[in-house]
């Protein structure tokens, strides 16, 4: 076993972290390196590393290992992602990584990318379980799909590992979107290959999260190629430095950014509100309402189950956690975002929209996203990629006067929100005689918050959503949403609509000069 963690993933230059790791081989070498659309070492050194076990309830109370060593930010290492690889005398490697900031004053940049930390924890399930399963017992067969879910956990340690699969995915690993259409009475399918997956030992969970060659670094890699000059925070940033992204122009969210707490959306809504843009080229956005405890060790993320078995929840219901669109809050995440998953869902993923064209159908061809896109009403743009798969945003709506989609203000959705393209998703499978491969959720708690009952009629009703790519001015600023968790998959495949759409919305949030390529 080799296995390391930081004690903590976000730090200034000058700064210093400190490595826990354990090894059965103790002589092992430290790399680190940053990871954008090039590889850049910036530290080695020989480290001597104890073999520590992993103790009991590590996925709730983290691993206690003693420190190996302490490295200290260079104030030449420019702000990005910083991949740690610690290998042993035979190869053996471990993952994991930090957040380098700007430095204090500033770097010059004018966008900001949050990772999307909060939703890498809530899926870690080094130790056992996590937000969603017993991951371990599930995947040794000593549980099932259901019985793993029951022992998913609600605190959630941050000082453990991650696991590799999560962490640091190789290149070839299956998106999580099918590529093909269903055919005539074909069994459905859900995204990853079963071979790669058995080869591998791929988990469930492991494609919902991490930066390595998944979606944050498909965007970066384009970004840094275009010249689009970023600094990075993380979740955690936003939560414990309310001015974090303050002196920014726009805040890019990318991929999966699923669980948000409250002082970070209470930043968010305040950048945007002030005159900041919002970026958001992601999917199933602020879905959950978390909390962070112990100075950053602890997520709390009871998800269904807020009400019921977190104390703060049962004390005061508004800092508990669950759905962000759940009436205790008052709150809902459409109301930062625009959009939301309740209205959307998933799409070429097992029976939602299996034969879905994988793009969306374009309707407001005059927006000013769409400027030189060659797209004109009923397009349909990034079916070749496919753009949409896995979780999407939406809202409910209704045909206008004008015969184009308008919103329903409803839950959030602002009523000034532009729906510029959309597509059919599903928030969840539909009865069907064939085996049901995406996990349950609590469609009597969805249809009760989205619509106010929980009868059969209303969870019916929940199954039918739309992905949705939509634009709206909050306060001084505007928010752009593009509704899918896939966008940066169009970037990485070259797709021309998706590029143009992405360079637009950076061109109106930045300027004209946005780009500085060498």
């Amino acid at each position: 076993m080799i296995a390391c963690y930081t004690d903590r993933l976000s730090l200034f230059p000058g700064e210093r972290f400190t490595l826990h790791a354990s090894s059965t081989r103790p002589e092992c070498r430290l790399e680190v390196a940053r990871v954008g659309r090039a590889r850049l070492v910036v530290h080695r050194a020989d480290v001597a590393i104890g073999d520590h076990p992993a103790p009991p309830n590590a996925d709730r109370d983290g691993c206690g290992w003693p420190p190996a060593v302490t490295v200290t930010i260079g104030d030449d290492w420019r702000s990005g992602y910083y991949d740690i690889v610690l290998s042993d005398s035979q190869g053996a490697e471990c993952h994991h990584f930090v957040c380098v900031k700007a430095p204090r004053g500033g770097s010059g940049a004018r966008a900001v990318l949050a990772l999307t930390t909060n939703t890498l924890h809530a899926y870690n399930y080094w130790g056992g379980a996590s937000a969603y399963a017993h991951v371990e017992d599930l995947m040794a067969r000593r549980a099932t799909l259901p019985e793993a879910m029951a022992r998913a956990i609600g605190r959630l340690s941050s000082q453990r590992p991650f696991p590799p699969l999560l962490l640091s995915a190789p290149a070839d690993m299956p998106r999580l979107v099918n590529l093909e259409k269903r055919g005539f009475e074909e069994r459905p399918w859900a995204g990853a290959d079963p071979g790669w997956s058995r080869a591998h030992g791929q988990s469930p969970y492991d494609g919902s999260a991490g930066f390595l060659n998944k979606w944050e670094h498909h965007f970066v890699r384009w970004a840094e190629t275009e010249g689009l000059d970023l600094d990075y925070v993380t979740d955690y940033d936003l939560d414990a430095d309310p001015g974090a992204i303050a002196d920014y122009a726009t805040l890019v969210l990318v991929g999966h950014s699923e669980y948000w707490s409250g002082p970070q959306r209470l930043a968010v809504d305040r950048f945007v509100e002030a005159g900041g843009n919002l970026a958001c080229l992601s999917g199933n956005t602020a879905f959950w309402k978390v909390r962070w405890e112990d100075e950053g060790n602890t997520l709390v993320c009871h998800k269904w189950r807020g009400f019921e078995q977190d104390p703060v929840s049962v004390a005061t219901p508004s800092e508990g956690t669950h759905l962000w669109s759940h009436p205790a809050f008052g709150w809902p995440e459409a109301a930062t975002t625009g959009l939301s998953f309740l209205f959307g869902g998933y799409h070429r993923l097992g029976l939602c929209a299996a034969r879905g064209a994988g793009g969306y159908t374009v309707y407001r061809d005059r927006h000013w996203a769409l400027e030189g896109c060659d797209l004109y009403y009923g397009d349909v743009f990034g079916d070749d990629v496919p753009l949409l798969g896995y979780e999407n945003d939406g809202c409910d709506l209704t045909v206008g006067p004008d015969g184009l989609p308008a919103p329903e203000p409803r839950l959030g959705v602002p009523a000034d929100l532009e729906i510029i393209a959309m597509a059919p998703a599903a928030f969840a499978e539909s009865p069907s005689p064939y085996r049901a491969l995406i996990p349950p959720e609590r469609l009597d708690v969805v249809a009760t918050v989205a619509y106010g009952s929980d009868s059969l009629e209303t969870q019916a009703r929940v199954l039918r959503g739309h992905a949705v790519m939509a634009s709206f001015q909050k306060g001084a600023g505007e928010v752009f949403n593009a509704g899918t968790t896939e966008w940066a998959h169009g970037l990485a495949a070259n797709d021309p609509f998706v590029t143009r759409i992405t360079r637009n919305v950076f061109r109106r949030f930045l300027g004209d000069d946005w780009a500085k390529v060498d």
